[in-house]
């Protein structure tokens, strides 16, 4: 077998270090290239009556977004008690008891199939699900369709993690006479709580920007949340609806609240690792 040159072999290494260098590059000038403009159009919407007040009437200025601010907080938050340890157990139980079983296939084909599905269509399942039978928009609707979202994704990212732990921690925890759900909560947890961690992240951001699910659930009000059961405001049906508005003022607001969704996700994410990374030191 005749030997391919050695200039031949470097050539092709470089053009393709050079095209994934450059890939890398590109993403991360188009990342700050978002962020550049969300920062700039929204910062100025920020101020003590944009956290503090209610929204007011159209073609007025002024008020804020202290509505839909509380209100995603509360939705997302909900959500994410609800979606969080189901998808949690989800993956313990593809990654540590049902592995090769027919049933742990079916569970990981759904949950693959429900990661990649629109939100839209998972807005329309929630609307079927619970606002037909209510007969109102509400914000139990609205935490049912982000549940949706963020289940599948914490549970495939659980698997994941727990897969890369090694298994002598499983068979040394075993040889000690450690019952099999010890060693999950105690040692494979433990080991991959980093993963873990970014898995729940990740669903978190995911549900931050949906917009589709809520129209069809949770819609919106221009009042403060006094109930789940009633139409709730959140930040993304209000950012698409003043956006779409023909008042400065309320674009102005639609960027701030751009603006907030954005550095809330990273914050939370910066802080998350910085974290993770002080205990391990």
């Amino acid at each position: 077998m005749k030997p391919r040159p050695a200039a031949g072999r470097r050539l092709a290494n470089l053009v393709v270090s050079s095209l994934a260098t450059g890939s890398a590059l590109l993403g991360m000038l188009i990342l700050a290239w978002i962020i550049w403009v969300v920062v700039s159009r929204g910062l100025g919407a920020f101020n003590l009556a944009f956290f503090t007040q209610l929204p007011t009437p159209p073609g007025m200025e002024g008020g804020g977004l202290a509505n839909a601010i509380v209100g995603t907080l509360v939705m997302t938050l909900l959500a994410t008690l609800v979606a969080v340890p189901l998808g949690l157990m989800a993956g313990v139980y593809l990654a540590e008891f049902a592995q090769g079983s027919r049933l742990a296939d079916n569970t990981r084909f759904s949950a693959n199939v429900l990661i990649g599905m629109p939100s839209i269509i998972i807005g329309i399942f929630a609307y079927a699900l619970v606002v037909v039978p209510l007969g109102r928009f509400s914000g139990y609707a609205g935490i049912a369709a982000l549940a949706i979202i963020m289940l599948p994704i914490a549970a495939r990212t659980t698997e994941d993690m727990l897969r890369l732990v090694p298994n002598t921690l499983r068979e040394a925890a075993l040889a000690l006479g450690a019952p099999r759900w010890r060693i999950t909560l105690s040692i494979v947890f433990r080991a991959a709580k980093a993963g873990l961690i970014t898995g729940i992240l990740l669903a978190v951001a995911r549900v931050s920007g949906e917009t589709a699910p809520l129209l069809f659930t949770a819609l919106n009000s221009p009042y403060m949340m006094t109930s789940l059961g009633q139409p709730t405001p959140n930040l993304t049906v209000t950012i698409f609806n003043y956006a779409m508005s023909p008042y400065p003022d309320w674009q102005q607001k639609a960027w701030g609240a751009s603006l907030l969704i954005t550095g809330g996700v990273l914050a939370l994410t910066l802080f998350t690792r910085y974290t993770l990374r002080e205990r391990k030191t």
